[in-house]
């Protein structure tokens, strides 16, 4: 038995069964068109993390700079 270990622990067979299900359920055709709103949704997903990640960095600037100008009048 020879099972080579892939993502999140699934062996060789199990990948096989998932691409064949997807082949089947989408098509061959489908596939492109679905890889890419995936992509276009993960590149969605970090830019709004991004843009927050920007927003509370500023937050936090604006904050030190009115507590240093409280401290130091």
């Amino acid at each position: 038995m020879n099972s080579f270990p892939l993502i999140f622990n699934m062996n060789s067979w199990e990948v096989l069964v998932i691409v064949f299900l997807i082949l089947l359920l989408f098509g061959g055709k489908k596939i492109p068109e679905l890889a890419k709103g995936i992509g276009k949704g993960i590149r969605e997903f970090n830019n709004a993390k991004n843009n927050i990640e920007q927003e509370i960095k500023e937050g936090m600037r604006e904050s030190d700079k009115k507590q240093n100008e409280q401290t130091n009048p």
